[in-house]
């Protein structure tokens, strides 16, 4: 395949809520949510957790400014505390072009960069940054094309403060990207179904298991199971188990990968560093 047509993500974060570290989770990885989609030249970002910080230190560069496409799903701290470092480090006169569906106006989002660029969050301000933001707001349900040939599907999804899900469409083939979403029950969304039918790649939240998820409704997250179950009833290709607990270890994390495989033959669970090509 020529690098035009090349498509792939690569996890710079799996991990949801807060990152953890430690010689227990150094197989699945502990950095919060970012991942990088590369559509031919293009490359888009989604999300800005603590893997955003991995993504920098593997991309170094020599001074020269950058431009970046980065949607938000939402801006809950840790899908946000990558952004602060990212700005402080990249070449000076960068551009980060922002999306994000879940909040009202640029006003808005603003108002969170200055408060984790400033003090007594952050020691540096927003303005004291090397990398300047140009910030876009989109309703979710719309379509986007930041780049030409790549069509980017957006939906609203079931989560505290609002969140949006992502669907990359490009040259044939597509990627679908739902995270912090809290499912009913015994009743699949429409929207992500919608959103997901036909997918080469689903990556789902599934912070919980079945077992474990009563207890946690209206916390915003999923089950691995219902992701199978999406997946099933959508057609997906592959399943991608993502936004992993906290509190789950490599262990708990392997038995994950296990009873995934068991239910949906060929499903994936996401690690930090991890590289799917389409």
């Amino acid at each position: 395949m020529s690098d035009a047509r090349a498509f792939s993500v690569t996890f710079w974060g799996t991990r949801g809520s807060t990152p953890v570290s430690g010689r227990d989770t150094v197989i699945y990885g502990g950095n919060t949510s970012c991942l990088e989609v590369k559509c031919g030249e293009a490359r888009l970002l989604f999300d800005a957790g603590t893997g955003l910080q991995a993504f920098a230190r593997a991309n170094p560069h020599d001074d020269t400014p950058e431009d970046f496409d980065l949607f938000l799903t939402h801006t809950h701290l840790d899908h946000v505390c990558g952004l602060s470092y990212f700005a402080m480090h990249r070449p000076r006169g960068s551009v980060c072009r922002l999306w994000a569906g879940h909040l009202a106006n640029e006003e808005a989002v603003q108002r969170v960069l200055e408060t984790l660029m400033g003090p007594p969050i952050f020691p540096l301000r927003l303005k004291d940054m090397r990398v300047g933001f140009d910030i876009r707001i989109f309703g979710a349900g719309e379509t986007l094309e930041p780049t030409p040939g790549v069509a980017l599907r957006t939906a609203p999804l079931r989560h505290p403060d609002r969140a949006t899900g992502y669907r990359v469409d490009f040259d044939g083939r597509s990627i679908a990207y739902v995270t912090d979403t809290e499912h009913v029950p015994g009743k699949l969304d429409r929207t992500i179904l919608d959103l997901i039918h036909g997918a080469d790649l689903f990556i789902y939240d599934s912070t919980f298991s079945d077992e474990r998820f009563a207890p946690k409704v209206g916390w915003g997250h999923s089950t691995w199971q219902e992701g199978v179950r999406l997946a099933e009833a959508a057609g997906v290709a592959t399943f991608v188990v993502f936004h992993h607990d906290p509190e789950a270890d490599d262990a708990a994390m392997d038995a994950v990968a296990r009873a995934v495989a068991d239910a949906r033959p060929g499903s994936v669970v996401a690690r930090d560093g991890m590289v799917l090509t389409l």
